[in-house]
């Protein structure tokens, strides 16, 4: 690419040069033809004045060769317009325009590299080079002067070595300016390749003294590629955490039912119920994964209607009340009864969320868990609180980032660990939004924020 950039602008270089030099060529020679066509007119006036003693024999000779002119005469005009006498070599009568010169007028020209120039005058016939006499009466004839055109001195040469030394110029600059636009982009190439083939460590170097364009093009590639190795991690930890998350009830149910097997279960009730358990871990692990599959593939399906937020958050909400209660935490549920609490929200989705919201809550409390519901103009607000750990500040801005995993440990398990990336999701799709904030000025706890549009609010 350099090359053909190098190429492409000594190319436009030369080509400007050509036309320019061409141009100052014929340029030159018009004001030289031009300079030499007044020159003969005004020495053709001069000649006028004496002209009897120039028509004398052997004296225009002499005018010829020391005024350097290529060609001198006098002839005779007729007053029919014939021209009698023999006219300078190049010239014919009808570029010396007999009847103009008949008019008293001077003619003068450039034909050929050849200028010429023809001034009228008035002689006795006696003093003709053709030595022919008319009645004794004085003639008109006319003084043609000729002389070639010179060319412009040194001007092929000049032009040959300037043309040289543009175009060396040129190729310098084009070679520096080729090599700063392509290094980046090569370096850019070179890292996109680098990248296609799984490797997101290098790194396209710019310096402020490129071209802004392409360092931009450069911080741009870079990002994507800090922005792929994070995903990338993340990616590498979800599948780390997923597969544990798998591995653990399956050895439960695969060590449960070999002693059921070989006769060593205690109990085989219990037996049972511990395999439907983590049965049921394993069923809501791939139910979440499948979620967060369509919801990728935008094939979510979502039933928008007018919903009672106070009835989907009790009876979701009253479910988990034997769990809390095992726990030793206390549950409370709460909607503001003085006011509307319909939502345009999906009722099956929005108590996915609540109990997604109340189930990472479980997991966090440590004496207690909140959950309320509230009007706050066009939005409804569901807000569920626990008295946890907290969120550390670092945590915060990314709690629901989609393969994140908070540095907090729970205070016992459950769930698959994808509930708050799900309930953002389902958020965002009924048109809501949702937000994490600390209920305490110590920073313990956790509250996590859903608002969704009011029915009839747009």
């Amino acid at each position: 690419m350099r090359r053909r950039l190098t190429l492409a602008i000594v190319g436009v270089v030369a080509g400007a040069l050509a036309l320019a030099g061409l141009g100052s060529l014929l340029l030159a020679g018009h004001a030289m033809a031009n300079d030499t066509r007044s020159d003969l007119v005004r020495q053709a006036d001069e000649l006028r004045a004496g002209v009897t003693e120039i028509a004398r024999p052997g004296v225009l000779t002499l005018v010829q060769r020391v005024a350097r002119l290529e060609g001198a005469s006098i002839v005779r005009v007729g007053t029919d317009g014939a021209i009698t006498g023999p006219l300078p070599a190049g010239v014919t009568p009808a570029m010396a325009h007999p009847l103009v010169l008949l008019g008293g007028a001077t003619v003068s020209g450039v034909r050929h590299g050849l200028a010429y120039a023809a001034v009228p005058v008035v002689i006795q016939p006696s003093q003709l080079a053709a030595r022919r006499r008319t009645l004794g009466q004085p003639v008109t004839a006319a003084i043609v002067l000729t002389r070639r055109v010179p060319g412009v001195p040194g001007g092929g040469a000049y032009f040959a070595v300037t043309a040289a030394l543009i175009l060396l110029i040129a190729a310098v600059v084009a070679e520096r300016l080729g090599r700063r636009i392509t290094r980046p982009l090569a370096q850019v190439e070179e890292n996109a390749s680098r990248i296609a083939g799984g490797d997101l460590s290098g790194k396209v170097e710019v310096s402020q003294a490129d071209y802004p364009e392409l360092v931009s093009l450069a911080e741009s590639i870079n990002t994507m590629t800090d922005s792929l190795s994070r995903s990338r991690g993340l990616e590498r930890q979800f599948l780390m955490s997923v597969s544990h998350d798998l591995r653990t009830p399956l050895t439960s149910i695969r060590g449960w039912a070999e002693a059921i097997a070989d006769g060593a279960a205690v109990s085989d009730r219990r037996a049972a119920e511990v395999i439907g358990a983590e049965a049921r871990r394993l069923e809501r692990l791939v139910q979440d994964l499948l979620d967060l599959a369509k919801l990728d593939a935008r094939s979510f399906s979502l039933a928008l209607r007018p919903t009672d937020v106070a009835e989907v958050l009790t009876d979701t909400a009253e479910s988990f009340r034997p769990a809390a209660a095992d726990a030793g935490l206390s549950l409370t549920v709460h909607a503001d009864g003085d006011a509307r609490l319909v939502a345009r929200a999906d009722p099956d989705r929005l108590a996915q969320v609540v109990a997604n919201l109340v189930e990472n809550a479980y997991k966090f409390a440590s004496h207690r868990m909140a959950v309320t519901a509230r009007s706050r103009g066009d939005w409804v607000v569901v807000a569920v609180e626990d008295d946890g750990p907290g969120v550390t500040a670092e945590d915060l801005p990314r709690l629901f980032d989609r393969l994140y995993q908070s540095g907090r440990s729970p205070a016992r398990q459950g769930g698959s660990g994808l509930g708050l990336t799900i309930v953002k999701e389902l958020v965002a799709a009924m048109g809501g939004d949702v937000a994490v904030e600390s209920p305490t000025s110590d920073g313990r706890g956790t509250r996590i924020v859903v608002r969704l549009p009011a029915a009839g609010s747009d």
